[in-house]
């Protein structure tokens, strides 16, 4: 199985990327399944139904989120029935959504996990208290199961890559919108990258215009930043695995658009 996973989509421009090239690029690459990070789609922070749809409309089989995902009010309700769209695991379990599913792609099953860091997060729990569990529960249903990190600190989605390693068929970490280069294959056959970098435009500062960034740290001002337009990427990681679950490869992915 060869399965595509791409990292934080940015605003629009993210969003349009993948409207213009996903179906494409399963086509050329052969890919079984794709998985989205879907956390920064609305203008930046957050994801609504409406891009939600979009998203799986262009040919994502699951969308991943992170620590904004309460941005946008109106993404509650349609978590609750949205069983494609997962939310990080290991917040208030009385939260609206899910944080594993079982997505059906070419006659097999992939499953997905997504998970919150602890440092400048602040999940209900730390997600190596819900893992386990999670794990266990994915192997019930499918060999082939994806875990989304999405953490600020390196030292946390190294260790999950490390504590998950023959257990989970790939680990891979998002939030900091800059790949990484360590993308690998741990021992017992889990592929891994601390972080597999952004979708969207990469002329900004992690996405957003280069201008306003640069006057909220010079003048150390509040300031609404907004999704820059320039030097569109589709990032992420491509994965291939056996039916087994076992990753044999991980690629970083990166293409211009």
């Amino acid at each position: 199985m060869r399965i595509l996973f791409l990292a934080d989509v940015f605003g629009a421009p993210g969003v349009n990327a993948l409207e213009a090239n996903l179906r494409a690029l399963r086509a050329e690459l052969e890919l079984d399944c794709v998985i989205v990070n879907a956390e920064n789609a609305a203008d930046g922070a957050g994801l609504t139904p409406k891009l939600a749809e979009r998203l799986l409309a262009t040919g994502a089989d699951c969308l991943t989120l992170g620590n904004h995902v309460w941005r946008r009010k109106e993404i509650g309700p349609y978590l609750i029935e949205a069983t494609r769209v997962v939310r990080p695991a290991n917040l208030l379990d009385r939260l609206p959504g899910r944080g594993l599913t079982v997505v059906e792609v070419g006659g097999a099953k992939v499953a997905v996990i997504n998970l919150l860091g602890s440092f400048t997060m602040e999940p209900a729990q730390s997600m190596f208290s819900v893992v386990d569990q999670l794990i266990d529960a994915a192997h019930r249903e499918t060999p082939i199961v994806v875990v989304d990190v999405h953490a600020e600190a390196t030292s946390e989605k190294v260790a999950m890559g490390w504590h998950l390693a023959g257990r989970a068929t790939a680990v891979l970490g998002t939030h900091t919108h800059v790949q990484t280069s360590d993308a690998r294959v741990l021992p017992g056959g889990t592929a891994y990258i601390t972080d597999a970098g952004m979708t969207g435009p990469h002329d900004s500062v992690i996405g957003a215009k280069k201008e306003l960034s640069l006057r909220r740290f010079t003048l150390q001002q509040p300031q609404r930043l907004e999704p820059a337009s320039e030097d569109v990427r589709l990032e992420g990681v491509l994965v291939t695995c056996g039916d087994d679950g076992r990753a044999t490869a991980a690629e970083a992915f990166r293409r211009p658009v």
